[in-house]
Formats: structure tokens, C-alpha cells, sequence
């Protein structure tokens, strides 16, 4: 089994930076690509940030691109996403999602980052 796990959130100030990060482990694996997500209260969870595992390509959503961030640090199945300029509207729970070269989709269980005005 492969297992995610998200670190990371926490409270901070509108304005301010925070970085989440998503390590994998478990059985041998071919990481394809990462993915950050994130839900807030009462709303559908929403993509945020992608990378490709080989050659690092990123993609973002609207709502994230020019503030937030996304790598990788292959060695150790890690990726990141550093948060700057943060609004009150970016406050939700935060998932990583890793998918595998075949296929196979593993998500983390969540880090909560609050923004506070």
C-alpha cells in the first residue's frame, strides 16, 4: 500500500505564507504526478496545484496562480506547496492526491489551513 501524508497548516494572517507538504511511502511506486486540493466548509473540494513527477510541469488553478507554489523533491517522494499572499477565502482543508504511473490514485487525509482576516 502506498500511503500520503499531509503536514503542514496551521493559522496564519491574510497576507502571510505558509508551505504544506505531501510525503509518500509505502510499497515500491512510480509516482506519475501530485495533485493539492482543497474543501472548505460547505463546498465541493476544488483542484489547486498539480506537478509531473519527470520533468516537473506545474499547473494551476485560477483562483491560486501567481501566490501559490508547487515542487518537488524527488528523493524524497515529497512535494510542497508554498502559500504567499493568503486570503481568508483560501482557508480549507488541504489533500494531496498522488497518482501513479498505473494509475492508481492515493490520497492524504487532509491539513487544515486557516486564514484569518
Amino acid at each position: 500500500q502506498v500511503q500520503v501524508v499531509e503536514s503542514g497548516g496551521g493559522l496564519v494572517q491574510a497576507g502571510g505564507s505558509l508551505r504544506v507538504s505531501c510525503a509518500a511511502s509505502g510499497r515500491t511506486f512510480s509516482t506519475y504526478e501530485m495533485k493539492w486540493y482543497r474543501q472548505a466548509p460547505g463546498k465541493e473540494r476544488e483542484f489547486v496545484a498539480g506537478i509531473w513527477w519527470i520533468g516537473g510541469r506545474t499547473y494551476y488553478s485560477d483562483s491560486v496562480k501567481g501566490r501559490f507554489t508547487i515542487s518537488r523533491d524527488v528523493a524524497k517522494n515529497t512535494a510542497y506547496l508554498q502559500m504567499n499572499s493568503l486570503k481568508p477565502e483560501d482557508t480549507a482543508i488541504y489533500y494531496c492526491k498522488l497518482r501513479e504511473s498505473g494509475g492508481g490514485d492515493y490520497w492524504g487525509q487532509g491539513t487544515q489551513v486557516t486564514v484569518s482576516s
